[in-house]
């Protein structure tokens, strides 16, 4: 089992078959020069779409060989767009990851059906987070970046989507905590009606491998001594792999103040597609970056 992004890292580096990352509009500085290191420790192979010129300096720039990779020059977004696609299609390469762009018109190329880059199910952001005296373990969080308000469906595919994820990276059955702001369930609160559903449907089966529990609150999910205080009884009580989050903004707060306020390091990739998708913001460390290709390039490996 994966138990912190070293050995995530580690892991990547001594798989057999190496993953290739088709990197669209890769002529950006932090992307590169996570690209770069993980190409440089073996953990992927990359094809780079986008402006040659730029993308050539960038490379030259931290000290290495343009001639050591695969450029793919293109004129416009749209263009390395399509590239990128049929790059995965044509099996040259088994992870997208997206560079000098914004989220928007690159998911928009991925869900559109012309494009056939659809699983069958829901996309979904799964994000992990490593603070080692904050928790005793790797700590997943769905969906903080995609799905604004999904509904029973949505957060049921949501679930699935990071248990697939979960298996991979060794958790045999994952145990999944759907936050709520109390432990009841309350008609009035329609979160924690459906945590119970969830709950239940994974009781029925619906929802394998992996133990649901819901309606919990985030201090319940990670500390067991604050469980124990309230009388709640359940497994997953300060043991959670994985968050389920209501919404986008209460996800989209909760991984801001793990990361920006407690200082957690962080990887996400994006699920439900026919590859792993890598969308992490233009703005974030080449840290972030790099572990988000290890992960991606391990779970591609692996299922």
């Amino acid at each position: 089992m994966i138990k912190n992004f070293k050995e995530l890292a580690d892991a990547a580096k001594a798989m057999e078959k190496k993953t290739v990352l088709a990197v669209v509009e890769a002529h950006d500085e932090h992307t590169l020069e996570a690209v770069m290191t993980a190409k440089k420790d073996g953990i992927i192979d990359a094809m780079l779409i986008g402006n040659e010129e730029k993308i050539r300096e960038i490379i030259t720039q931290e000290g290495a060989d343009p001639a050591d990779y695969t450029i793919v020059p293109t004129s416009s977004i749209e263009e390395s767009l399509k590239i990128g696609i049929d790059i995965i299609h044509s099996g040259k390469a088994n992870v997208i990851m997206k560079g000098k762009m914004e989220t928007g018109p690159f998911m928009k190329a991925i869900i559109n059906k012309e494009n056939d880059m659809m699983a069958g199910g829901r996309i979904s952001l799964v994000g992990l987070f490593e603070h080692p005296t904050a928790y005793h373990k790797l700590l997943a969080v769905t969906d903080m970046g995609m799905n604004t308000y999904p509904d029973l469906e949505g957060k049921k595919d949501e679930i699935n989507n990071a248990v697939k994820l979960l298996h991979a990276l060794g958790i045999e059955c994952p145990k999944v905590a759907c936050l709520c702001a109390v432990e009841k369930l309350n008609p009035k609160m329609p979160e924690t009606v459906d945590a119970d559903a969830l709950k239940k449907m994974n009781a029925a089966g619906e929802i394998p491998g992996c133990i649901v529990e819901g309606p919990i609150s985030f201090d319940l999910a990670i500390k067991k001594e604050s469980a124990d205080l309230k009388g709640y009884e359940s497994p997953v009580a300060g043991d959670a792999d994985l968050l389920l989050v209501p919404d986008i903004t209460c996800g989209n707060v909760l991984v801001k103040c793990m990361t920006e306020y407690a200082g957690a390091t962080t990887a996400g990739a994006m699920l439900g597609a026919k590859c792993p998708l890598i969308i992490t913001s233009r703005s974030a460390a080449a840290s972030d970056k790099y572990y988000s290709i290890a992960l991606a390039a391990y779970s591609a490996a692996r299922y």
